[in-house]
């Protein structure tokens, strides 16, 4: 079957196929060479599971929905065998039901979730070993020294150089997924979509907004998603100016790390003058927003940008121009346009790499349709060209909010508006994208025959990246991780759900 981006279905409409004609459509989908899948998971339904697996086709812009069901207890052929993309899916589908995937080659746990269906615990965890003397072994985490989350890193060096790594994650045990189907009330489910990644409030919310309103069949606004669009280019603006102070903190380059750092408040301060809250809680609500976007808003965005441009603009000509920096990031961390698209990476290390895969372009979705806008893609796949991606994704940034608030649509609401009445409809499955700073977000929602939600899965872009920041860093200096840990900026709690 196929679906537009955010639009909701008969889940009986949704061809349920034979395992075996199952993988044979979608190996010849993926065949396709904008084809990457967004989502596949298992929904429990008796004693059997139902398989879903989500594969858009970003040329079509359309989005084909395959499903099967196998017993709790079955071994099938694995799709990873043919497609590395799908990994990490069927690692969780594995961990989570026991289930068996014939020829996968990394079948190892994803996350350890804590109810997960095989014994052990995350200690037990199977790491390569290798026995050598001119090799070793070094640990760094899962408790770091810096202010970062919880995630255990395990090394295989020859001397400096780095010749494997394996990223162990999970140790948060959220089990996020599940309290969306426990709660029963929008304003919660809200709330959850906004923890789901602490630096993506916008991101993951208006991914949420988008499944909830098309599960319900609930209509808004233009001006709505004009105000929704606009948010979710400021939070890309915030969030790269911040990465850019980092990246330069971690090859010791002081001045980037200071000014990119003074300029990052503002943008996140002008969320807190839109909303209340820096990091954009609140603003983003299914059916409604209670701080719509005003024209006294606009003029202040303005005023606030022109004081920013300039100086990010120097400061990142002066970045580039280093040879001390080029030095460190040129080169560094490589990922090939191959490996990307074989690993279905996605967001700034896809782009960097040469694959144009950004969901504003491919399955347009709140005002994006509005303004003229074509992705930043690079070549070289370092960690240069993902900080120049960052660059120039927010000077795009800026010309998509002066251009929607040079159409912004008349106000349809004034202040404070009720929770809107929003009743879930029965048996409807929808599959809702954005493209977050760090890149595509997927949620998936199902109903039942009573229209509560059955299941609720969340795909954070994390979730494609961690194995491409393992490849990357293979080959290169172990004083180098950082940084290349940095130019990804992958998320913990987004991938720990």
């Amino acid at each position: 079957m196929k679906v537009n981006n955010g639009q909701s279905v008969n889940v009986a409409d949704i061809e349920v196929q034979s395992y075996e004609l199952f993988y044979a459509d979608i190996n010849s989908t993926m065949e396709k060479p904008s084809a990457h899948c967004v989502n596949y998971f298992a929904v429990p339904e008796g004693n059997e599971l139902r398989l879903f697996c989500c594969i858009a086709v970003d040329d079509e812009h359309s989005i084909d929905i395959f499903s099967t069901t196998i017993a709790k207890d079955a071994t099938v052929a694995s799709l990873t065998a043919m497609h590395r993309a799908f990994h990490p899916f069927e690692r969780e589908i594995h961990e989570l039901y026991s289930i068996g995937f014939e020829g996968h080659p990394w079948l190892k746990p994803l996350r350890f979730p804590h109810d997960r269906a095989n014994d052990g615990t995350i200690y037990d965890y199977p790491f390569f070993n290798i026995q050598s003397e001119e090799f070793h072994r070094v640990g760094v985490g899962p408790i770091h020294a810096g202010i970062i989350e919880p995630g255990h890193f395990r090394f295989i060096c020859e001397g400096e150089k780095i010749h494997h790594l394996e990223i162990q994650l999970g140790w948060q045990h959220r089990g996020l997924e599940n309290i969306f189907l426990k709660k029963d009330k929008v304003l919660q489910r809200a709330t959850l979509a906004e923890q789901i990644a602490g630096d993506t409030v916008v991101g993951h919310s208006v991914a949420f907004a988008q499944a909830y309103e098309s599960l319900a069949e609930y209509g808004i606004s233009e001006k709505l998603n004009f105000d929704r669009t606009i948010a979710l280019e400021q939070e890309r603006i915030a969030i790269h100016t911040g990465d850019l102070s980092a990246i330069c903190t971690d090859i010791a380059y002081q001045l980037g790390n200071a000014v990119f750092g003074r300029l990052r408040t503002p943008m996140i301060n002008y969320f807190q003058k839109w909303s209340g809250s820096r990091f954009a809680k609140g603003l983003i609500r299914p059916g409604k927003t209670n701080f719509p976007f005003t024209k006294a808003l606009a003029d202040d965005w303005r005023e606030t940008i022109a004081k920013y441009k300039p100086h990010f603009v120097e400061m990142a000509q002066e970045m580039f121009d280093l040879p001390s920096v080029l030095s460190r990031i040129e080169k560094t961390g490589v990922v090939s346009k191959e490996t990307a698209k074989s690993l279905g990476l996605v967001g700034m290390p896809a782009k960097a790499a040469g694959l144009e895969r950004d969901i504003r372009a491919s399955h347009p979705y709140a005002a994006y349709d509005k303004i003229d806008f074509k992705p930043v893609v690079k070549s070289t796949g370092d960690v240069y060209a993902r900080a120049r991606v960052r660059y120039e994704e927010v000077l795009n940034s800026i010309d998509n909010i002066n251009a929607l608030i040079d159409k912004m649509p008349e106000e349809t609401q004034n202040g404070y508006q009720p929770v809107p009445d929003m009743k879930l409809k029965p048996n409807r499955f929808v599959v809702s994208l954005t493209e977050g700073w760090r890149g595509e977000i997927c949620h998936c929602g199902l109903t039942d025959a009573e229209g509560k939600l059955k299941a609720y899965k969340i795909k954070d872009p994390s979730m494609h990246n961690w194995m491409g920041l393992a490849l990357a860093v293979r080959n290169n200096g172990i004083s180098d991780f950082p940084i290349c840990n940095k130019s990804f900026d992958l998320s913990y709690c987004g991938h720990d759900l």
